[in-house]
């Protein structure tokens, strides 16, 4: 059975879709089946795994995205002249990874998921019932999630085993952390019989200035933060690197795109090492 993990911060821009794409892409080497989830209405993920291109004809062609999921059917069509009940089958985009034999599968989404936020009524279950029919399929399910607390954070949590906290290290860096410590809390207190804990917080440099005397400051409070609340912090920092937005315009893992420098690739490999002990999840 796959072990899940969203990727969540309460503060936007700390770079949860690139880690969430490099991750899928990773494990996709290691022969690890992973299905990626686009949370996000802005659909970032789905645009970085499957291409801009690829991306926009996927939405012209009518497909199917994580809104059917929520709304449990797909809307007549072309195919179908009637509403069809969804199986979340019908969603998934096959083998999106780089290599010719993944088995990195897509679940995309799109802008029109945030209207879930407008009659959110029962619908924070419904991401998990349907990942539990085919949960058997995979090793690793990665959930990319909006920087905001609403039904969407809330289906991830039901759907999760583990929650990785992406940070930017610069001012105001810890004022994501009570937010999703609170919000973390509040789902433990009303589903006791939910287990879902943070396997850790990674430091993301996406500016070089983060190097500096600010962003130290900032590494220093969001550890003492993590430590007060039991949280670990990995070792490896995934430093700033402008082959990270190359790589989603090329659609390729970072270890694969053009000009990339070994130092940033060792050290990306580290740290999915560091992730993917703290999930107990093994290289094959």
């Amino acid at each position: 059975m796959a072990t899940t993990v969203s990727f969540i911060n309460m503060k936007g821009g700390v770079g949860k879709t690139t880690l969430a794409a490099q991750v899928a892409h990773s494990a996709d080497k290691s022969d690890i089946k992973t299905l990626a989830i686009d949370l996000d209405p802005q659909a970032n993920l789905s645009q970085s795994l499957m291409t801009p291109e690829k991306y926009v004809r996927h939405l012209r062609e009518k497909k199917p995205t994580i809104v059917q999921v929520f709304d449990r059917y797909l809307p007549p069509s072309a195919e179908y002249e009637s509403p069809k009940k969804i199986d979340i089958r019908d969603v998934i985009i096959k083998k999106v990874g780089y290599w010719p034999s993944s088995t990195l599968d897509l679940i995309p989404s799109r802008l029109e998921l945030s209207h879930s936020l407008k009659n959110p009524t029962g619908k924070e279950r419904r991401l998990a019932k349907a990942l539990s029919t085919i949960s058997d399929n995979y090793d690793l399910i990665i959930i990319d999630c909006a920087p905001t607390e609403s039904i969407l954070t809330e289906a991830a949590y039901f759907s999760s085993r583990y929650v990785l906290v992406p940070v930017k290290p610069e001012f105001m860096a810890t004022i994501g952390l009570p937010l999703l410590a609170r919000s973390l809390e509040e789902f433990k207190i009303e589903n006791d019989d939910h287990t879902i804990d943070i396997c850790g917080i990674v430091f993301n440099h996406s500016s070089s200035y983060s190097d500096g005397p600010e962003g130290r400051q900032a590494i220093k409070e969001v550890t003492q933060e993590a430590k007060k609340r039991g949280w670990r912090a990995f070792d490896t920092h995934v430093h700033y690197s402008a082959s990270y937005p190359k790589s989603a315009r090329e659609g390729a893992p970072i270890n694969y795109t053009s000009y990339v420098r070994y130092e940033v690739t060792a050290e990306f490999d580290r740290f999915k090492g560091e992730f993917f002990g703290a999930i107990g999840l093994k290289e094959k």
